[in-house]
Formats: C-alpha cells, structure tokens, sequence
C-alpha cells in the first residue's frame, strides 16, 4: 500500500502502517496531498495503480476531478473539519469591521486617541446579514448571528430548510454579505462587477471561502470610491499575494480561518483514514459525489 505523500503538512507519526514515498513512484496507489500540491490528470497517468487522492482540506478545487473520475478514482476531503473554526473566525471578522476595532487600534499605536478615528461604529443587532452559502459553515454562522439578534438572509442551490432569497436580493438589502461557497464552475467570480455594484451601498462584504469567488479589482475600486463600507478576506484569488491593498476599510488574514490545533489534527487524521479506507478496498465516507459512479 505504497502512498504518495505530496505534502509535509502530513507528519510521520500520522502515517503509520504505509509505505510512504515523496517521489511518484509506479507503485503508488493513493496520495495525499494539500492545495499547494495539485494534482493533475497527468500526474494521475504517471500512477497506473493509483486508487485514491485524498486532501485534508474542505476544498478540492487543486485535484482534477473530472480526470480521477474517469479513472475510476477516489477524491477524498474533510469536509467537517474546521466548520467552528471559520464560523469564529466570520464572526471575528464581522466585529472587527462594525465595531472598527482594527482601525481604532492602529490609530492608538500612531499615538493618538480618538473614539470616532473608525467613523460610525455599528450595532450588530440591528444588521441584516445575507448568507451565501448555507452548508455547515453557513449554517454555523447564521446559528451565530440569529443569537445575537441579527436578521438573517440566506442564498443557497438546496433547500437549507430556512426561507432563501435570490442572490441580487440579498446583496440589495444586505447590510452585510458572508460567503460561504466552495470554488466550482458556478461559483468562481461569483461576485464580480455587476454583483458588487449590485451590493447595498454602504454594506460590508466578508470572504472565508475561496479567494476566486470574489474578483479584487472591483471589490478595491468598491472600497475605494465609497460604495462599500468595508470587506474583510480571509482568502485572496493568489495567495500569498504580490501585495495586499493598503485600504483603511479592508481587513486581511493570511487564509487563518480554519486554524487550530484541534481542526489540524483532525483534517490530517481524516484524510489518512480516507486513504486507509480507500485500500482496503471500501469506499471512504468523505468520497466526493462527483467520483461515486464510476467506483458504485
């Protein structure tokens, strides 16, 4: 059961009872991998015995799927791994941008002390947050917002069993607008310059997904010329970036949401399982539906 091992992300002591190889050797039949690390419809030729790719990430936008299921190959994510982690983090980002906290504390350290250097100061309870994308993560951050008193609107393909409003809806009547979408055909430039002028003037645009969901151009100009209020990104579309925009009103962590110890340990342990699972010859319970029928 020899394993390709694309990523240092997995440590050794996570990988015991495998035959783990760091170069594509002919006999490898599973890999893992990171999103550093893609894997391509050529790589998967390179391995004519390869059965399974697994990522320990929610997304698998850097695997070839289409390529693994036409070689009647497993891909394998972990999509529970980090649901409270960036449901906190969304949160964090939300109170940072009402309640100015970056912006009042860089004021503090240029020596000053101003109560009003974040212009006005929002509360929350009074906001209306539209939801793109109410899977785990979405979910989790309505759960949030509904308890501190915020009205919630919710966007989604699937019937998420709460009332859904069209997306040029919710960016017209949202104060604020939290994705939570993965990177797919659909979603990629999902808010482009027409959904971007689109948004409420004024309103706050956060992004804990996919960097490639919103297009940063538009989204700069947008803060720049006022018609949004703030945005905070967790993602960029190139990470790291070749420069981060120095705006007042735009906040940016280093693709962080999903961190902690507990969230790291679980994302590496699911998707070695996977590949364990995968070769025994059983179907991992994170298979991602677009490889079930081929290997039904």
């Amino acid at each position: 059961m020899t394993v390709l091992v694309l990523s240092p992300l997995y440590p050794d002591d996570a990988l015991g009872g495998l035959a783990v190889v760091r170069e594509p050797r002919e006999d490898v039949e599973a890999i893992l991998t990171m999103p550093a690390f893609p894997v391509t419809g050529d790589d998967m030729d390179a391995l004519p015995g390869l059965r399974v790719v697994a990522t320990g990430t929610i997304g698998y936008d850097h695997i070839d799927v289409d390529a693994a299921a036409a070689r009647g190959v497993w891909v394998c994510n972990v999509p529970d791994y980090c649901v409270e982690e960036v449901a906190d983090h969304t949160l964090a980002l939300l109170l940072a941008l009402t309640r100015g906290v970056v912006a009042l504390d860089r004021d503090v350290r240029a020596g000053r002390w101003d109560p009003r250097a974040a212009g006005p100061l929002r509360t929350l309870a009074r906001l209306r947050v539209g939801i793109v994308g109410h899977g785990r993560i979405g979910g989790a951050v309505a759960r949030r917002l509904a308890a501190l008193g915020c009205e919630v609107l919710v966007n989604d393909v699937r019937d998420v069993g709460v009332p859904r409003v069209a997306l040029d809806e919710l960016l017209a009547r949202a104060d604020v607008v939290t994705l939570h979408v993965p990177l797919t055909r659909e979603t990629d430039s999902l808010i482009g310059p027409m959904e971007i002028a689109g948004i409420k003037s004024g309103a706050l645009l956060i992004n804990t997904s996919r960097g490639r969901v919103v297009e940063l151009d538009p989204l700069v100009r947008a803060l720049r010329e006022g018609h949004l209020g703030g945005a905070a990104l967790d993602v960029l579309p190139e990470e790291p970036p070749p420069e981060v925009p120095q705006l007042p009103n735009l906040i940016v962590t280093p693709h962080a949401a999903w961190q902690s110890a507990e969230a790291e340990r679980k994302a590496i342990a699911d998707a070695v399982e996977a590949v364990r699972t995968a070769l025994r010859g059983e179907r991992p319970s994170t298979a991602v539906p677009e490889t079930w029928e081929t290997r039904a």
